[in-house]
């Protein structure tokens, strides 16, 4: 089995505030996340294909293919967006990276399932910073 990658890369603001809670236990909770002003983060979002290579190809999966679902689909729904406020999947639910992660996946797997002969998504990565990231296997 191979796994085949692909990084893309994005830049949006969120803020975690749970409405059920008071603003001290928001700031307890989510430091500074909480926000009211809202913050920025340049994330890292690299998906991983699995699979057999194509015995014409060589490919798992065409790179540039993967490139453009990965650019149509998701990063050109998030990129300069306000996770909370203008990104339709995100309505409703905490923007964390945790959350963003598995809307991701229900978004990928099934375009990636359409462009992969023998094989599929298995994971994905978010880095929200160098040093804090979420990896998802779906479920």
């Amino acid at each position: 089995m191979i796994h085949v990658c692909r990084k893309e890369h994005f830049n949006a603001a969120h803020k975690l505030w749970n409405p059920n809670w008071s603003e001290e236990k928001n700031k307890e909770v989510f430091g500074p996340c909480s926000n009211v002003n809202w913050h920025g983060h340049n994330f890292e979002l690299i998906v991983t294909v699995k699979g057999m290579p194509d015995p014409e190809t060589g490919f798992v999966v065409d790179l540039k293919e993967l490139s453009s679902v990965i650019k149509t689909l998701v990063i050109d729904k998030v990129d300069h967006k306000n996770l909370n406020l203008d990104v339709d999947f995100m309505q409703g639910k905490m923007a964390s990276c945790e959350n963003l992660v598995v809307e991701f996946w229900k978004i990928l797997a099934p375009a990636i399932n359409e462009i992969v002969t023998d094989g599929s998504l298995y994971k994905l990565t978010l880095y929200e910073t160098p040093r804090n990231f979420v990896e998802y296997y779906g479920e």
